[in-house]
This record gives structure tokens, sequence and C-alpha cells, in this order.
């Protein structure tokens, strides 16, 4: 760790890692990105989204369910409350950015977009180390997603606002990685991640469920 720990301090030019771990007083930088991105795709007109190709739409649903699938669950990482200290401040920060990115997604695709499917993310967001290691796993899976999908976007507007997106999903990335002790970039350059590659490892998780759990018999009260 101490390795890792200077190397980081090496590359923190400026300070945004340190300020960090010591407050997480970047987290409005990354809320403020997260709404460049989502004003891009709030600001299309009616007409312009009335325009947006089939297979664009299809690549939006995609994105729009990986985004569900965050949001649930940082929220339920909200509300379960058993997180303390800096992932519990990530988890708030980091869910208000992926709930705008689900609305953004909906108000962009209207009646086009598909429904939330339901989670149980059994018991990973009831502590720090569990929440950690799923949210890592999380935000490097959308953040290969979005690559692996961009060359197939065909209108620029969407292109443009889904990269503004996969940016904010790689500060989410990083940070975390950093919040569970692992470098925020491990490697040189990232691979993309093709949708039946996405879909599997999802699937592997068994977060993915065909109905809500009943609330009265498990821990948190809110599931997915």
């Amino acid at each position: 760790m101490s390795d890792d720990r200077l190397n980081l301090l090496e590359l923190d030019v400026d300070g945004a890692l340190a300020e960090a771990h010591h407050g997480l007083t970047r987290a409005g930088f990354i809320v403020a990105a997260a709404g460049a991105a989502v004003a891009g795709l709030a600001a299309t007109t009616g007409e312009a989204r009335a325009a947006i190709p089939a297979s664009d739409q299809d690549v939006l649903n995609y994105a729009l369910v990986l985004e569900y699938l965050q949001a649930a669950f940082y929220t339920e990482a909200e509300r379960a409350k058993a997180l303390s200290g800096r992932p519990a401040a990530a988890a708030k920060v980091v869910g208000a950015v992926e709930r705008a990115h689900v609305q953004a997604f909906r108000d962009l695709l209207g009646k086009k977009a598909v429904g939330r499917p339901h989670f149980d993310f059994r018991g990973v967001t009831e502590s720090n180390e569990a929440f950690l290691k799923t949210a890592v796993a999380f935000e490097d899976l959308a953040v290969a997603a979005y690559k692996g999908q961009a060359r197939r976007i065909r209108s620029r507007a969407v292109l443009t606002s889904a990269l503004g997106i996969h940016t904010v999903e790689a500060r989410h990335a990083a940070w975390m990685r950093y919040l569970n002790g692992n470098l925020p970039a491990a490697d040189a350059y990232d691979l993309p991640r093709t949708r039946p590659q996405i879909n599997e490892i999802v699937a592997s998780t068994r977060f993915v469920v065909d109905r809500p759990q009943s609330a009265s018999k498990r821990t948190p009260r809110y599931t997915g």
C-alpha cells in the first residue's frame, strides 16, 4: 500500500486525490461535470428527439438499464444507512448523479424508454467493504460499456452527450477505486466491452430479479 500511496502522491499534481482523501471537496466538481452532460441531453428539442435513429434509441435504452442498476445501488446504500465515513459520503454524491443520468435518458427517450427492472443487491450495500468492491466493479463496467457502444451511435448530439456521461462515469470509477485502495488508473489504455460481455457480467451478479423482495422480511427496508 505504501508504494501505491507514493505513486498517487507523485501523480496527484493538482491535489485532487489528496483533497478527496481529506474531505471529498472535489465532489462538487463531479456533480458539475455530470450536470453539464445531463444538460446536453435535456437541451435536445422535441424535433431532434423524434429524429434520433432507432439504432441510437437502442443504445440509449441499453445505457439506461445500466444507469438504473447504478442508481438503484447507490440509492439503496443511502437508504440502508449502514455505510460510514467517506463511502457514505461518496454514495450520496454519486447516487444523485446516477439518478440524474436516469432522468435525462428517460426524458430523451420519452415513451421509447424501457422500464426499470427490479434489483436485489444481496447485502452488498450494508458494509463499507462490500459496497466499495461492488461500486468499483459497477463503475469500471459502465466505463467499458459506454466505450463499447460509442462507435454505434449515429447522431452527433447523442454521441456528444453520451461521451460527456462517459467521462463522468470514469471519474466515478477513479474515485471508487481510490476509496477501495486500488490505483485509480492502473493501465495506460482501457479496452471496451461488448454488449454480450456486459450482459454476461451483470447476469452473473444475480442483482437483477423478476420481482422486488418483500421489504417486511429484509434488511434494509428499501430494495432496488
